[in-house]
């Protein structure tokens, strides 16, 4: 018996209308799905809700093409459920509404409603706060949907209500198992070397979906041999790198990039920059953090990082693109290549810490400038020494408070020019020490 609630579109018969590649091989059943075993195979997390029969309300995160909305759809088989599709992009308020009120009527018939929410990210906090009631109460049970990371784009409540599963871009070799599954429902192999072929699932970058788009292009053709990788590059375009200057993408490249300088990898630093630069990133925001870079994580060791990075996106900003950004890839390499030190950076943070915790304690009296006669009555400048006629050109005195007690926040390393640092540090360190008791 079709559910009261059905839509007609629901109903349509399969066969009405030609149907993609991609939707007539949707799987059907959860062994069926392509990818994901860490959710899906006998250990997964997905597959042992359903075993234990304790299925909850879900976010799934994770690219495009790799079978949110299919794994969604064979849940509510395998439990029962009446699925409902929506999208955060077309859906409002009253829309919402209607979803609830047919899914209590169906609730109160004696059937769970599986909702799933395509891009539920695109929701803003009144909305996603509207689907807690619901599905606290069992209305539903929600399956949410979205490339981004959920920690920031979804409300802290709603996340207390659902796990979050992260899905993953499909490998080479399930691509493959893909591409044959196609040609198998195609009845025919694709027109294409092996080279080719490997070049075809290297296009789709992972995504199921577009794979099976590219091989309706290809099935359509009927060239006299099989194409290699320049024929076929010459007939499609390469799928675009994922890359979202505002989203996740971008904070996982920047954070790639600096943690392979700050490991002395150059290759993959050069990797990783180049990732950001074909991605559409503005070489702006690249020179800024490459600059940062050298402050943070080579500092004193090479001091001359920081003018290189200084150069370079001076340089960008002379010849522009494309020529400008081989600059950045230089000082890329420079800092990749330099001797490591964080030293001022923690120094600079403890120092920070210290200030905040001393609050407003005044600096000695001896090191503060009397103008005034008040002031010198007050004993200010009193005991200064003047370290240039000092011996060595070093008084050895005090420049901390008084009551504070003195701090090291300076460490040095041994590498790089903070080993010449280093010494100079400790021979100071000695030298206050005998006149401070002398």
């Amino acid at each position: 018996m079709a559910d009261l609630f059905d839509t007609a579109a629901s109903n349509a018969p399969a066969s009405a209308g030609p149907r993609p590649l991609a939707d007539r091989l949707r799987p059907r059943n959860l062994e069926d799905v392509i990818g994901q075993s860490h959710l899906l195979g006998p250990e997964g997390s997905l597959r042992t809700m359903l075993d234990s029969g304790a299925l909850s309300s879900l976010v799934f995160w994770g690219p495009p093409g790799v079978g949110k909305t299919t794994i969604a759809r064979l849940l509510a088989d395998e439990t029962d459920l009446h699925f409902v599709q929506i999208s955060a992009i077309f859906t409002g308020v009253p829309e919402l509404r209607k979803v609830f009120e047919a899914a209590k009527m169906r609730h109160a018939n004696g059937r769970g409603t599986l909702l799933f929410v395509d891009e539920i990210h695109k929701f803003n906090k009144a909305q996603q706060d509207g689907f807690l009631p619901h599905m606290e109460d069992g209305t539903i049970l929600l399956v949410g949907a979205t490339t981004e990371n959920p920690s920031f784009e979804l409300n802290a409540a709603l996340l207390s209500r659902a796990q979050v599963l992260v899905l993953q871009r499909l490998e080479d070799a399930e691509l493959e198992q893909l591409l044959l599954r196609a040609e198998a429902e195609l009845d025919r192999k694709l027109p294409l070397t092996s080279d080719a072929r490997v070049a075809l699932r290297e296009m789709a970058d992972g995504d199921g979906r577009a794979l099976l788009n590219l091989v309706e292009q290809v099935a359509a053709w009927k060239p006299e041999h099989p194409l290699d990788t320049p024929a076929l590059g010459a007939r499609l375009s390469r799928r675009a790198a994922q890359y979202d200057k505002s989203g996740d993408a971008h904070y996982n490249l920047i954070s790639a990039l600096h943690k392979s300088v700050r490991g002395s990898d150059p290759d993959a630093s050069l990797y990783w920059l180049a990732r950001m630069l074909e991605g559409g990133e503005d070489p702006r925001y690249l020179a800024r953090r490459i600059t940062r870079m050298a402050v943070e994580d080579i500092g004193l060791a090479e001091p001359q990082a920081q003018r290189v990075c200084l150069d370079a996106w001076e340089t960008y900003e002379r010849l522009g693109s494309p020529e400008g950004e081989l600059a950045l890839a230089q000082a890329v390499l420079y800092l990749a290549l330099a001797p490591k030190s964080n030293a001022a950076y923690t120094a600079y943070k403890d120092a920070r810490k210290s200030a905040k915790s001393t609050g407003s304690t005044p600096p000695p009296k001896h090191i503060l400038n009397a103008p005034t006669g008040l002031m010198k009555d007050q004993g200010y400048g009193a005991g200064y020494d003047y370290d240039h006629d000092a011996k060595d050109g070093f008084s050895g005195q005090n420049y901390f408070p008084e009551h504070m007690g003195r701090a090291q926040f300076y460490q040095p390393v041994q590498r790089g020019y903070e080993r010449e640092l280093a010494k100079r540090l400790a021979y100071f360190n000695k030298l206050r020490a005998e006149r401070q008791h002398s």
